[in-house]
């Protein structure tokens, strides 16, 4: 049954944009998912990315422990944007150890920090 899948309108690289919110309304992430990880995402009820960086799937909290716990899915009116509703576990979705991807504001025509380190990388990522 992935014919909801089909009704995507993926990139010509086969891959959606994902937003990542809190249910209280709180972005705090963007990503991107292809056909299998979204897939995944909705099978196993956690967030499951496409690393463009690294070309492999990513699932969210694999080495910080930071998993993303899916509330619910939606598409949005043009079907080439994903919203995610997560429950963050460990309330930090950044792998700068915040709370958000989003930790910067543009004040005076500089990118100002707004948002403390929760815990240090090195911590979340031992290698």
């Amino acid at each position: 049954m992935s014919a909801w899948l089909d009704e995507i309108r993926w990139t010509d690289d086969g891959l959606v944009p994902v937003i990542a919110q809190t249910s209280a309304g709180k972005v705090v992430m963007f990503a991107w998912m292809n056909r299998e990880s979204l897939a995944l995402t909705q099978e196993t009820g956690y967030a499951v990315y496409w690393s463009r960086s690294r070309q492999r799937l990513w699932r969210k909290g694999e080495e910080s422990g930071n998993q993303q716990k899916i509330i619910k899915i939606s598409v949005d009116c043009d079907e080439d944007v994903i919203l995610l509703e997560i429950e963050q576990q460990g309330g930090i979705a950044c792998h700068t150890g915040r709370e958000s991807c989003f930790y910067r504001t543009l004040e005076n025509n500089q990118w100002v920090t707004n948002s403390a380190v929760l815990k240090d990388p090195a911590e979340m990522y031992k290698q």
